[in-house]
C-alpha cells in the first residue's frame, strides 16, 4: 500500500502489525498486550509445533503423515491466523488515524421510560411508553448490583480502556478450538453498540463499535459508563434498565443502600446480572429470565456468584451461604396498558394536553419517567360508563340505535377535578366529551347546548339586576318581524294562557325561549357570552362552523359572530367546557378550572429522588354573586322536582334540561338533534349530552322525539345516584334562596288585568287572588300555573340551516 497509516493509542501498551507488502498499519496499544504479526506472503508458523521441521533436523518425522495430522495442522494454522486477525482488528485497524478520526462519538442517549398514569386513589390506570424503564443515577445504585453486572459481563471493566484484548484472545481461542462460544464485547462496547445504533453484524460494525468504545472511555469515567449501561440494558419480561428489573423481579429498588431493609441482596443482584447475557429465549437457548427458565438462570447465577467472589465483591462466607433467591412470579394481571384500551383511556389525551400546558411537551412525554396521578375516581368512572355507554345493560342508552352517542361528565364543583369521564367506548376514537384530537392539541367540534345555555343568560341578567318576577310578553316578534319559537308550544297554553305577562321563573322552569331572547337584547348578548366565559366556556362555534376562542376575543368579535339566540343555546360549545360552567353554577358562582391531573411526579436524573413537578390548586375564583346564585339554584331545584328526577336518600339537586333541533332538509319535520340534562348536587356536578355518533341524527325516545327531560335526564339521575352512593358523599343542601333583582327594571310584558274584588270569598273575609293564582309577585312557580307545556318536553328554538354537522362528521 506504500505508506504508513499512522499510530493511535487505544489501550495501554504498543502492538505493531504489517499487512500485505510494506504497508504499516500503525502502532496501537490495546488492552495491555504487546504483539507483533506479519500477515501476507511471508507469514510463517513457528517450527517445532505442528509445522514441518527443517530437513536433517533431529527427530524429523516421516514424510508420510496421516490425514488426521494434516487436519490438526490446518486447524492450528487457522486458529493462529484468526487470533492474529482479531488482534489486527482490535489493535491495528482501530489504531488507524484516518478511521479513528472519521468515527464520531454519538451523544449519550436519554433513555425512554414508561409513564405511569394512576387513578386518583393511586391505582394503576395505564402505563404509557414502549419501554418499562426507570432511569436512576449510577451513584445511588446498590453496590452489589454494580459488582454483579461487572462480574457477569466484563470482569476486566475497571482495567481496560474500552476494548478487552485478553477477553478477545480468550474468546477467539475458545470459539476456534471448539470450546464454549464466548463473546468479547466489553460493557463499554455493548453501550457503544446501543448508543450508535449499530445493529448489523459485520466487520465494519465491530470496528466502529471498538472505536466508539475507546472514545467513550476518553470522554466518560468508568462509573458514568456503567451508569449509562445499567439504565439502558434489556432485562427481559419487557423491562429495561436495572431499576425496572429489580422492581419487577424482586419488588425492590436498586436505590436502597446495601444492608438496609428491602435492599437488593448480593444473591438477587447476581440473578439480575445473569439475565443480561440472554434475556429472552431463542431456538438454541431458553435464556436466563428466572421466571421463564429457572434452571438456566440458576446456572448463570452460580457463574456470576463465583466471579463476584473472585473479584472480591463478596466474602467467602457470603458465597458459602448462597441460596438462589425466588423471584416474583409472572402475573397475567401485571399492568402493561391497564385501562388504556377501555373507555377511561380517553382521559389520557386530556392528561397529555394538561402536561403540555405545564411545560412537558410531546418529546419529554415520550422520554417518560413521569408518574401522573389523575383526578379520576374509579367508582365515579364506572358509574359514568354504566350510565352512558350503550354496551352497559343498565344504561338508558342500551337498545338505542348504534348511531346514538352519549357523554357523561362528573366534576367535583369545589375543586374542578374531573371524577368521571365517559366520552365514547373507543379511547382512540372521537372524544364526544372534550372534542379533543388524539394528540391533545386541537379542539375539533362541539354541540348546541339548547336551553342549558340559559343558566349563563340568567347569571348575566341577575348581575344586571334581573328578577325572576319580571314579566315578559311571548307574542312580541323580533325586530325583523320573525316570531320567537317556543318549541312548538301552543301559544294559548303558554304560561297557562298568560303569554303576554309570563314571569321569568315560570319561563325558566318550562323552558320558554322568548324571555331569554329579550334579556340578551336588553343587556347585550356580549354579557351573556361573558358570563359563559367566566363560568368556564372557552370556545363557541358560529353559524359558519368557525370556532371562536372566547379567551382571545372580546365583545366586538362576539357581536359579529353570534346573535341573540346565543341566550338559549343555538351555538355549539364543547361539552367538557360546558360541564365546567355547570360546576361553577352548582358551586354557587365560584369557578374552578376543570382538570384531569391531580399531581405529577418525576425522578430527578441527578439525585434519583422523586420530585413533585406540579399539582392542582385548591383555591377557586368567585365570578358570580353568592346571593344571586342562591336565587338561580333555588329555581333550578324546582326543575328537578318538575322532571321527577329527585335523587336517592333525599339528596338535594339542581338541574336544567335542553334540546336543540335536528333540521332535515329533506323533510319538513323538525326533530331533536342534541339533548342535554345538566346540574348536580353541591359535591358532584353532572353534565349529560345525547346526540349523533358522527353525523347528527334525529333522536327518538320510544318512537317520539327525544328531549332533555327524557333519556339524558335518566342517565343523569342514574349516574348521580350510583356515584354519590359509591363515594359515600356527605348529604349537603344548597344555600337557602335569597330573591334578588328588581321586577320593574326588566321585562316587556303587559300588566295582567286587575283582580276582581266582588268574588264570593270576600263575604267570609278571604282575599281573592289574580287570574290563575300564579300571577306576577307570586313567583309563578310550577303547580300554580297548570296546563303548561313544561318539563322541557319540547324542542327548543332552532333556525340553524347552516349547521355544519347536519351532513358531516363532527369536527370535519
Amino acid at each position: 500500500m506504500g505508506g504508513t497509516t499512522g499510530s493511535a493509542r487505544v489501550g495501554g501498551t504498543t502492538g505493531s502489525a504489517r499487512v500485505g507488502g510494506r504497508a504499516s498499519v500503525g502502532n496501537a496499544p490495546v488492552g495491555g498486550i504487546t504483539g507483533s504479526a506479519r500477515v501476507g506472503a511471508r507469514a510463517s508458523v513457528r517450527p517445532g509445533l505442528d509445522g514441518p521441521e527443517s530437513p536433517g533436523s533431529p527427530g524429523r518425522p516421516s514424510l508420510e503423515r496421516s490425514k488426521a495430522a494434516k487436519k490438526r495442522r490446518r486447524a492450528n494454522i487457522l486458529t493462529a491466523a484468526a487470533a492474529v486477525v482479531v488482534i489486527l482488528l482490535g489493535a491495528g485497524v482501530v489504531g488507524g488515524t484516518y478511521f479513528f478520526d472519521s468515527v464520531e462519538l454519538p451523544a449519550a442517549k436519554t433513555e425512554d421510560q414508561s409513564n405511569v398514569i394512576q387513578y386518583g386513589n393511586g391505582a394503576p390506570l395505564a402505563k404509557i411508553g414502549d419501554q418499562n424503564r426507570t432511569v436512576v443515577p449510577e451513584s445511588r445504585i446498590n453496590k452489589y448490583v454494580k459488582d454483579a453486572v461487572i462480574a457477569a459481563e466484563d470482569q476486566n471493566f475497571r482495567d481496560h480502556h474500552g476494548i478487552d484484548m485478553k477477553g478477545i484472545v480468550r474468546a477467539a481461542w475458545n470459539n476456534f478450538t471448539g470450546g464454549a462460544t464466548q463473546g468479547a464485547s466489553t460493557i463499554t462496547q455493548q453501550y457503544a453498540r446501543h448508543v450508535a445504533d449499530l445493529k448489523d453484524i459485520s466487520i465494519n460494525r465491530k470496528l466502529r463499535e471498538a472505536v466508539i468504545a475507546r472514545k467513550l472511555e476518553s470522554q466518560y469515567s468508568k462509573d458514568d459508563i456503567l451508569g449509562l449501561y445499567l439504565n439502558y440494558v434489556d432485562m427481559g419480561s419487557g423491562r429495561y434498565g436495572i431499576e425496572a428489573a429489580a422492581q419487577g423481579y424482586f419488588g425492590k429498588s436498586t436505590l436502597t443502600p446495601i444492608n438496609e431493609k428491602n435492599a437488593v441482596t448480593p444473591y438477587e443482584a447476581a440473578v439480575l446480572a445473569g439475565i443480561i447475557k440472554q434475556p429472552y429465549p431463542d431456538k438454541i437457548s431458553k435464556g436466563f429470565d428466572p421466571t421463564q427458565n429457572p434452571t438456566g438462570a440458576k446456572d448463570r447465577w452460580e457463574y456470576t456468584m463465583k466471579a463476584m467472589l473472585g473479584l472480591g465483591a463478596i466474602t467467602q462466607e457470603q458465597y458459602d451461604k448462597r441460596v438462589f433467591p425466588k423471584p416474583k412470579p409472572r402475573s397475567a394481571s401485571t399492568c402493561k396498558t391497564c385501562a388504556a384500551d377501555t373507555a377511561v383511556g380517553m382521559v389520557i389525551r386530556h392528561v397529555r394536553a394538561e402536561l403540555a400546558a405545564m411545560g412537558i411537551d410531546a418529546n419529554e412525554f415520550e422520554r417518560g419517567g413521569l408518574t401522573v396521578t389523575t383526578t379520576i375516581d374509579p367508582d365515579v368512572q364506572k358509574a359514568a360508563e354504566r350510565a352512558g355507554s350503550r354496551s352497559s345493560k343498565t344504561s338508558p342508552m342500551n337498545g338505542k340505535p348504534k348511531s346514538y352517542q352519549a357523554a357523561v361528565i362528573g366534576i367535583d364543583p369545589t375543586s374542578g377535578r374531573v371524577l368521571g369521564y365517559y366520552a365514547g367506548d373507543d379511547p382512540t376514537g372521537y372524544d364526544y366529551g372534550g372534542y379533543l384530537s388524539d394528540d391533545g392539541t386541537k379542539i375539533l367540534g362541539g354541540q348546541s347546548p339548547g336551553s342549558t345555555m340559559k343558566i349563563y343568560t340568567l347569571a348575566a341578567g341577575l348581575k344586571e339586576g334581573l328578577s325572576f318576577d319580571s314579566i315578559w310578553n311571548g307574542e312580541l316578534k323580533r325586530p325583523n318581524g320573525k316570531e320567537i319559537n317556543n318549541a312548538g308550544a301552543d301559544p294559548g297554553r303558554i304560561c297557562s294562557g298568560k303569554i303576554k305577562f309570563c314571569d321569568l321563573e315560570t319561563s325558566t322552569i318550562k323552558s320558554y325561549n322568548f324571555p331569554f331572547y329579550w334579556i340578551a337584547d336588553t343587556i347585550g348578548r356580549d354579557k351573556v357570552i361573558s358570563a359563559a366565559k367566566s363560568a368556564g366556556v372557552k370556545h363557541m362555534f358560529n353559524d359558519d362552523g368557525k370556532m371562536i376562542d372566547l379567551t382571545k376575543t372580546n365583545a366586538s368579535t362576539w357581536g359579529k359572530s353570534f346573535d341573540n339566540e346565543v341566550a338559549f343555546g343555538q351555538y355549539r360549545v364543547v361539552p367538557l367546557e360546558h360541564a365546567e360552567g355547570v360546576s361553577t353554577i352548582v358551586n354557587q358562582g365560584v369557578h374552578h378550572k376543570a382538570h384531569f391531573i391531580k399531581q405529577v411526579k418525576r425522578v430527578n436524573p441527578e439525585t434519583g429522588k422523586t420530585e413533585v413537578f406540579g399539582q392542582d390548586k385548591a383555591e377557586g375564583k368567585r365570578v358570580f354573586d353568592a346571593d344571586q346564585m342562591s336565587n338561580l339554584t333555588g329555581v333550578m331545584k324546582k326543575i328537578v322536582q318538575t322532571n321527577n328526577r329527585n335523587l336517592d336518600n333525599g339528596r338535594e339537586a339542581i338541574a336544567k334540561s335542553g334540546t336543540w333541533e335536528f333540521d332535515d332538509e329533506k323533510d319538513d319535520d323538525v326533530g331533536s338533534g342534541d339533548c342535554w340534562f345538566v346540574g348536580g348536587t353541591p359535591n358532584l356536578s353532572a353534565t349529560v349530552w345525547v346526540g349523533g355518533k358522527g353525523n347528527k341524527v334525529e333522536l327518538k325516545d320510544n318512537g317520539r322525539d327525544m328531549f332533555g327531560s327524557g333519556t339524558p335526564a335518566r342517565i343523569w339521575e342514574k349516574f348521580l345516584n350510583e356515584a354519590t352512593d359509591a363515594m359515600n358523599l356527605k348529604k349537603v343542601d344548597f344555600p337557602q334562596r335569597i330573591p334578588t333583582g328588581d321586577p320593574a327594571k326588566f321585562g316587556n310584558g303587559e300588566r295582567p288585568p286587575a283582580p276582581q274584588n266582588d268574588c264570593a270569598l270576600q263575604l267570609i273575609g278571604i282575599e281573592c287572588n289574580g287570574p290563575g293564582n300564579g300571577g306576577p309577585g307570586n313567583n309563578g312557580g310550577p303547580g300554580n300555573n297548570g296546563g303548561g307545556q313544561g318539563n322541557d318536553d319540547q324542542q327548543d328554538n332552532g333556525n340553524v340551516g347552516t349547521f355544519p354537522f347536519n351532513t358531516t362528521t363532527p369536527g370535519t
